[in-house]
């Protein structure tokens, strides 16, 4: 997986502008999306209690890494209750396939370095 990879759930130009591209940043932000994603992604169920605010905590996070589809999925999410939530997981998994891609190349490119 590699920069070519990169589906667009992500807009890193935002991301490293909002981080004044500071590398380190910007890696120790998409390191800490990914680890809070695997507890986010079981509270996703219109079945869990507290799924709303799972949706709306992981809404503040896209916003903050640039997943603007993800923002958009969390916003339906709220507003038409659990019938959305497929729709959440899509584009969750979508920004952390991008994230991959994008902190793989970085990964490689270091080594060339």
């Amino acid at each position: 997986m590699a920069k070519r990879d990169i589906t667009g759930a992500v807009d890193f130009d935002y991301l490293e502008r909002f981080a004044a591209g500071d590398v380190q940043v910007i890696d120790e932000v998409l390191g800490l999306f990914q680890e809070q994603a695997a507890m986010w992604s079981p509270m996703l169920d219109s079945q869990t209690d507290g799924w709303r605010d799972a949706v709306h905590t992981v809404k503040g996070a896209a916003r903050g890494v640039g997943a603007h589809a993800l923002n958009i999925a969390c916003e339906r999410a709220e507003a038409e209750g659990g019938q959305a939530l497929p729709g959440v997981h899509a584009a969750l998994d979508a920004a952390l396939f991008d994230i991959a891609a994008y902190r793989h190349e970085k990964a490689l490119r270091s080594l060339k370095g």
